[in-house]
């Protein structure tokens, strides 16, 4: 089986996978990563290690039959056309990406009949190309009668199926909205941003601001209250660190347009006024751009 991408969400889908007796292709562009993993395979920070085969090559995968996606969503139109050509015919995909919109565009590509969608609410902070540390709780969540539900069997991550995933996709849009930027800007993990109190008046407001967009959009949302949702998710991870955070400070692009820009853009079609979200989106965006000085937000 395939997996496109080699981050940590990457490293602990194959590192799973491949403890189920499953041989694995990992196809990513990090050259670090790359080479890490073709010499030591998916390390973890308890010594495990979970041999994979790696490629930079498209080519190299052709004729995949079950694929998982799990790179970033600004990849996503790529990754795309690059299954376009190596998608065996009877092939499906699975995008458990972060933000919105990543199935409908590897359906354009493919056709929604082989595409899925599911979420993953699992944590892995990477500390070094090719080796992670598993962070906190969470699952694998795929659509009822999923072809991908007996290929994550046996791999000792937490999996189950449900109904309605477009709640759990906005549900998980939501907590990464008042982590990911959050994290990123102030430079904390998870944890720490329970306890340094700028960065907690933000995580909360940019949450609840997604919440409102989620609401106005007509769905509902597996938590009853965003605010102590996301202060449970990021004390359930306190030690990670936020996918954005890793990203700005390896120099590296980030997700800021598939989570804080995706509820901008979803508030302005709702009718529903986004500043925290916005601020958030252009702090990311400018440290991104390293411009001089690390951007900062104020209480107001």
């Amino acid at each position: 089986m395939l997996i496109v991408g080699t981050g940590a969400m990457a490293c602990l889908m194959a590192a799973g996978l491949v403890s189920a007796g499953h041989q694995v292709t990992m196809l990513g562009s990090w050259k670090p990563g790359l080479d890490q993993l073709h010499r030591h395979g998916v390390r973890l920070d308890n010594g495990q290690a979970f041999p994979v085969t790696v490629t930079d090559r498209p080519g190299d995968c052709r004729g995949a039959t079950q694929v998982v996606v799990v790179n970033k969503a600004w990849q996503t139109s790529e990754t795309a056309r690059q299954l376009e050509h190596i998608l065996a015919p009877e092939g499906r995909v699975l995008t458990l990406q972060n933000g919105l919109g990543n199935r409908e565009l590897l359906a354009q590509h493919l056709g929604a009949e082989r595409v899925e969608a599911g979420v993953t609410t699992l944590g892995a902070t990477m500390l070094e190309p090719g080796k992670i540390r598993p962070a906190g709780q969470g699952a694998i969540v795929l659509p009822d009668h999923s072809q991908f539900h007996q290929l994550f069997s046996h791999t000792g991550l937490s999996l189950r199926q449900e109904s309605n995933l477009d709640s759990l996709v906005w549900g998980k849009l939501v907590i990464n909205a008042g982590i990911n930027p959050v994290a990123a800007i102030f430079g904390l993990t998870n944890g720490q941003l329970l306890e340094h109190p700028l960065a907690n008046l933000w995580m909360r407001a940019a949450a609840l601001e997604a919440a409102e967009v989620a609401r106005a959009a007509g769905v509902l949302l597996p938590f009853a209250d965003p605010v102590a949702a996301v202060a449970q998710v990021a004390q359930q991870t306190a030690r990670n660190r936020a996918s954005m955070l890793v990203d700005l400070e390896r120099g590296t692009p980030c997700e800021i347009e598939a989570i804080s820009g995706a509820v901008v853009r979803a508030g302005r079609r709702f009718g529903v006024a986004t500043p925290y979200n916005s601020k958030l989106r252009e702090a990311v965006a400018r440290a991104a751009g390293r411009e001089p000085g690390r951007p900062s937000l104020s209480a107001s």
